[in-house]
């Protein structure tokens, strides 16, 4: 939910940058994949800090601990996968509100 937020945010900010692609022939496509593609990135990007600081934690706690430390990479790779899902679920309706802004009422100033 806050990605999509974020990704809402980011789309009204850029209402401008939008419609003046869009008047020089962008297709509605090619505005709805930049859109997905930040989302992805945007989760990608926390799902590897998060990874990096879990395993940095356990990699502590284990030399606390003095237990054996066992990550596994196939589960990095997993939950690097479900955020890219949930970046991609996330980025759906931002992309599709970007793609579908009339580029004359999108360039026009906000009131």
């Amino acid at each position: 939910l806050g990605v999509r937020n974020i990704m809402l945010n980011s789309v009204l900010e850029r209402r401008g940058e939008i419609g003046v692609r869009r008047a020089l022939g962008a297709q509605k496509k090619h505005i709805a994949v930049q859109f997905l593609i930040e989302s992805m990135l945007l989760t990608l990007l926390g799902g590897m800090a998060g990874t990096a600081l879990g395993v940095a934690v356990v990699a502590v706690v284990t030399q606390v601990l003095d237990w054996p430390m066992t990550v596994e990479l196939s589960f990095i790779g997993i939950g690097l996968g479900v955020t890219l899902g949930v970046g991609l679920v996330a980025g759906m309706y931002p992309s599709w509100r970007a793609s579908r802004m009339d580029p004359a009422e999108a360039v026009r100033p906000a009131a």
